[in-house]
C-alpha cells in the first residue's frame, strides 16, 4: 500500500502548536497595502486558529488523522 502525501500548499500555510490546534495566517496581508488602515494591517499580522468547521478539512490534508 501507498503511503499517503501530506498536501503541500497545506504544509506551507499551516502549523501545530504545542497543544495539538492548528495555527493560521490572515488572509489579505500580501498585497495593496497602500489603501488599508495601519490598524487594519496590524491585525492582520497576528496568527489566529483555524476554526472548528474547518478543523476537519485541514486535518485532512496535512494528514491528521
Amino acid at each position: 500500500m501507498p503511503k499517503v502525501k501530506t498536501n503541500a500548499a497545506s504544509k506551507k500555510r499551516f502549523a501545530l502548536t504545542g497543544t495539538g490546534k492548528i495555527k493560521r495566517k490572515h488572509a489579505y496581508h500580501s498585497h495593496i497595502l497602500t489603501k488599508k488602515s495601519k490598524k487594519r494591517k496590524r491585525n492582520l499580522d497576528h496568527t489566529g486558529l483555524v476554526q472548528d468547521a474547518n478543523l476537519r478539512q485541514v486535518r485532512e490534508l496535512l494528514n491528521l488523522r
